[in-house]
């Protein structure tokens, strides 16, 4: 749904596919160039993915990417992962159109 929706607002989207292992994303993303990885957690997946695709993206000196989470994460894990080097995270029921929105501030080809 997510992806349909940025496609619709008029954004290149790579979908990778479900159960991604973060070093599987982030080559796709090099190869492909992108200025937002997005990354849904359906599970207690984030605490660890996600500081671990941070860490990726500044070992290839990828900070200029911009790293957004979505799905089922509990709010007190926000702090955590906004830390972690996350710059947003959309919970389930967060409308889309606040996540196209937020993309076309944040992103570096947006802007």
């Amino acid at each position: 749904m997510v992806a349909r929706t940025l496609r619709d607002a008029g954004m290149e989207v790579i979908y990778t596919g479900r159960h991604q292992r973060a070093e599987d994303i982030i080559r796709a993303a090099m190869e492909e160039d992108v200025d937002v990885i997005g990354v849904s957690s359906l599970s207690d997946a984030h605490r660890t993915v996600c500081p671990k695709m941070t860490a990726m993206l500044r070992e290839h000196r990828m900070d200029d990417v911009l790293f957004i989470v979505g799905g089922f994460i509990p709010e007190e894990d926000f702090d955590f992962l906004k830390s972690a080097g996350v710059a947003e995270i959309f919970p389930s029921g967060t409308p889309l159109q606040d996540i196209v929105s937020y993309i076309r501030t944040h992103a570096r080809r947006w802007q």
